[in-house]
């Protein structure tokens, strides 16, 4: 692990995305397969089925981030139209690759399923591109320079980032501490909290109300307060004024 900050973006991809009717959590399963790499997420982005949307985000990306992560589009339907935006985006052609063919036609093989001219789309890949390995599916993805194209399905996605991890070169670790307050409101603490910013100002500290409803329609209230921090003895340090907030 070096001791540079090393961040990523996430681009989610897909209209059921944006309508509401699917609801994204690869973005929550990435940061956290990343953090412990040292890799922690500085932006995310939900684009449609669109390749000049597709195209625009993946430059801007790639220009700002050390990786981009992207999820969706890369299925054998007509709105699967990822791998081509990655490979426009790059200037690069784009093309059925014979070595994923072979994953292609052994999976589809074994089951007895025919590898239709659909299912043969999952197969084009841009040139240039390395494979990422679907241990769930087969069907992969691929990364080319600094982005890795993955699945949109939570579970394919997962296991596509094992094939990932090993091409990633992490940064310093990020760690994180967290304390839960009953019956305090933002504002009691605030004046506090912006006390220990200042002290600590390489730590970024958030504080998130949260609410239970309990039986007979009474409730309970508090803070959660978070602190994130790449130093684990300064780190400490907060936890314990963090902590000292609860008297």
């Amino acid at each position: 692990m070096g001791e540079r900050a090393v961040k990523a973006a996430v681009l989610v991809i897909g209209d059921e995305i944006l309508s509401g009717r699917t609801q994204d959590v690869n973005i929550a399963q990435i940061a956290h397969f990343l953090a412990p790499l040292g890799i922690t997420l500085g932006e995310a982005r939900v684009v449609s089925d669109d390749q000049n949307a597709i195209v625009e985000a993946v430059r801007a990306l790639a220009a700002r981030w050390d990786y981009v992560f992207t999820t969706g589009g890369i299925g054998p339907t007509h709105d699967d139209i990822t791998a081509d935006a990655i490979a426009a985006a790059f200037g690069r052609p784009i093309d059925v690759r014979e070595d994923a063919r072979a994953i292609l036609e052994e999976r589809y093989g074994a089951s007895g399923t025919e590898l239709t001219e659909a299912r043969l789309r999952m197969a084009r890949i841009p040139d240039g591109a390395s494979l990422i390995a679907n241990p769930v599916t087969g069907a992969p993805g691929f990364q080319l320079e600094n982005v890795f194209v993955l699945a949109g399905v939570p579970k394919i996605c997962r296991g596509m980032l094992e094939d990932v991890a090993h091409r990633l070169e992490g940064g310093v670790v990020t760690h994180v501490v967290s304390v839960r307050i009953e019956n305090a409101r933002e504002g009691d603490l605030a004046e506090a909290l912006g006390k220990i910013a200042q002290d600590y100002p390489a730590c970024s500290i958030g504080s998130y109300p949260w609410f239970e409803e309990l039986a007979g329609g009474s409730f309970r209230r508090g803070v959660e307060l978070v602190a994130r921090g790449t130093d684990e003895a300064e780190l400490e340090e907060v936890d314990a004024l963090l902590r000292a907030l609860r008297r």
